[in-house]
């Protein structure tokens, strides 16, 4: 990793990255920054400036207190390591990182500037507030809806890490999960999701989704062991009137449908090998084709894929192949067993009782119910839990507990 650190272009002369949610605050750094003829980006957030970062050097980074979807230090950590020639400078004057840029003052002067414009310093906003809160709430961008104070845990050191809304548990592999996804977000980098089956592979995705630049664009899911094989290359690529029997008329395919979006290619494991050379070929090109059309299509999509099977493995057998492995494996995310996770069994508990109260009187648990829960092994995960209470909830009917003889299991339906 160093030596690709090394090998990076170095900084580019008077131009900066302002890296901060508050648009109002950016915009008065920037007109200063300007008057000083410095070219000036601007990000909303840590992955987005890694990826700004990756794009084209800068001189010098203003780095807010805190970010929408990375930890502080987790941030300056990974740009430490990948981008040391670059002036790290922090908005709060808690220290910098990196090469000291020769222009440093002008930057320093126009974070003065700025803040005195301001009437107070800009980055005081209280740890309890949530990030829609009083500082330029109206302006803050959707992406990344969390706290302040998750975002504040990042004072306990760069090992501390926050579960993403989506996400509910505080298992160290859980939080693994949040940090790789608020790490790859904003890139285009392609992400294949390993995990067993109920382990929230898709909300993984809808997580990436949230977090990115395409998140004003749609999500498009598409379950590859779901749709019948001769059906899904039409259903992935679409199709012209007349193509085949029974195509009455034009279809656009669900890549195409996910144009400036996401595409979630669930149980990918299940695609036949003769269509997996065509995603391929798309993955290379960026290229279409209809089922039945000549014309080529240019669609703009990032691919996030998941499955349940040892895809590696897989391809070195030969039942997946390896190009499009590879293609799609750029970035691993691997969603965890529910087993063994007792603390998180309890939290994920408690979220799915909170939302099935929406819609009837809350209910609780006996000490007997719990145990039965605790002493189980969970081999459908946390879809497995969901349906369990859900059942529960029914046959305890209108009874505000729910007892150990409701809690049952698959076994016995």
């Amino acid at each position: 990793m160093g030596t690709m650190a090394q090998q990076r272009p170095t900084a580019a002369a008077r131009s900066a990255i302002l890296v901060s949610a508050d648009l109002s605050f950016r915009s008065r750094v920037r007109e200063t920054l300007k008057e000083l003829r410095w070219q000036v980006r601007e990000t909303a957030g840590g992955a987005e400036t890694l990826a700004c970062l990756d794009a084209a050097p800068a001189e010098a980074v203003v780095l807010d207190s805190w970010l929408p979807d990375l930890e502080v230090r987790e941030f300056v950590t990974e740009f430490e390591r990948l981008h040391p020639g670059v002036d790290l400078v922090m908005a709060d004057d808690s220290g910098s990182s990196g090469a000291r840029s020769p222009r440093r003052n002008e930057v320093l002067y126009a974070l003065r500037r700025a803040q005195a414009t301001d009437g107070a310093s800009w980055n005081t906003a209280p740890l309890e507030a949530s990030i829609f809160g009083e500082r330029e709430s109206a302006t803050r961008p959707a992406v990344g809806m969390e706290t302040a104070a998750s975002a504040g845990a990042a004072s306990g050191g760069p090992q501390t890490r926050t579960p993403l809304p989506e996400l509910v548990g505080t298992h160290p592999a859980m939080l693994e999960v949040s940090r790789r996804i608020r790490l790859v977000a904003a890139r285009t980098t392609p992400v294949l999701i390993e995990g067993p089956t109920g382990s929230g592979k898709e909300l993984v995705a809808r997580a990436l989704h949230r977090l990115s630049p395409r998140t004003a664009r749609k999500l498009v899911a598409l379950n590859c062991a779901a749709i019948p094989e001769a059906l899904l290359e039409a259903e992935l690529f679409g199709h012209t009137r007349g193509a085949f029997t029974g195509a009455v008329q034009g279809r656009t395919g669900r890549i195409e449908a996910a144009d400036g979006g996401t595409l979630f290619l669930d149980e990918i494991g299940e695609m036949p090998l003769a269509l997996q050379a065509k995603l391929l070929r798309f993955l290379e090109t960026g290229e279409l084709q209809r089922v039945g059309d000549n014309e080529p299509v240019h669609v703009d999509v990032r691919i996030v894929a998941a499955t349940h099977q040892p895809l590696a493995r897989l391809a070195a057998e030969g039942g997946f192949r390896r190009d499009l492995y590879y293609r799609l494996a750029v970035f691993l995310i691997r969603t965890p067993a529910l087993t063994g996770r007792e603390e998180d069994l309890q939290a994920l508990t408690e979220h799915f009782l909170k939302k099935m109260a929406r819609e009837s009187p809350a209910k609780r648990l006996t000490a007997e119910a719990r145990k039965r829960l605790m002493e189980h092994d969970w081999p459908g995960n946390v879809r497995e839990l969901e349906h369990v209470l859900e059942r529960a909830w029914i046959l305890a009917e209108d009874r505000p507990e729910i007892d150990g003889d409701e809690i049952e299991f698959g076994e016995t339906v």
